[in-house]
């Protein structure tokens, strides 16, 4: 990652944050759909995408996968359709569909919230994907591509990702997409009747550079051999590049 801009003085001899010239706000995420090769996301339609997601959830069914959420699992599609009615009905969070471009079916949710277009931070969350999306191109696709709308569209200076501190598996996520752990922050909040210490993880427009180079090499048809096993991981990828 690139080094953090130096801090200045004021006036007084006291140190403070570099200058943000000539800042305008961002804007809001858009409701259109972001396109990528192996997949894309689609703002959330409940008639369009409910059952598929649902469906997707339930192949290879593993209730494990929600430990970490404040919500599930369902046993029937109707509580889902229920919570996901609740969930997803205003623009923060924003709920996306992750559509598998081959069989044209939502195979996982994953959403921007926090959304702050004034000092130009914004989070990623309730991120939920089906065993039929987890751990392949398709998943590491569709974070990319949500990394580009925030830092290439709109202008943003910081992209947030929050999980359960004892969420092992998404710490590592966070760190094999490039998020720098920030700390945590204990007793941040409690769910399903327990306490959640909180792992901050963010990417800033400063680590966008390399971060977006990584994920365009490792995207690339040619880093996939015939049974679509990656070559070369994203990490080494991003690591062979930062050293440049």
């Amino acid at each position: 990652m690139s080094n953090l801009k130096i801090s200045t003085c004021n006036e007084y001899g006291l140190p403070i944050g570099f200058p943000v010239d000539k800042w305008v706000k961002c804007l809001k995420p858009p409701s259109t759909s972001i396109n990528g090769n192996w997949c894309r996301l689609e703002i959330l339609n409940q008639e369009k995408h409910a059952k598929d997601i649902f469906a997707s959830y339930m192949t290879q069914r593993n209730d494990a996968d929600w430990t970490y959420l404040p919500y599930g699992p369902f046993d029937k599609f109707e509580d889902f359709q229920t919570w996901l009615n609740t969930a997803s009905k205003g623009s923060d969070p924003l709920f996306h569909a992750v559509i598998d471009n081959k069989t044209q079916k939502a195979i996982g949710i994953a959403t921007y919230l926090r959304i702050e277009p004034a000092v130009g931070v914004i989070e990623v969350g309730h991120i939920h994907f089906s065993p039929v999306l987890q751990k392949t191109p398709l998943a590491t696709e569709a974070m990319f591509l949500m990394m580009s709308r925030v830092f290439d569209e709109l202008g943003y200076r910081r992209y947030e990702w929050k999980c359960d501190a004892l969420n092992v598996p998404s710490k590592k996520a966070a760190e094999r997409l490039g998020f720098i752990y920030e700390g945590t922050f204990r007793q941040a909040t409690m769910y399903k009747n327990r306490n959640r210490d909180t792992a901050w993880f963010a990417i800033i427009d400063q680590d966008w550079p390399v971060l977006k180079s990584a994920f365009q090499t490792w995207l690339n048809q040619d880093n996939f051999d015939a049974k679509g096993q990656q070559k070369i991981s994203l990490s080494e990828i991003r690591n062979k590049q930062e050293k440049r």
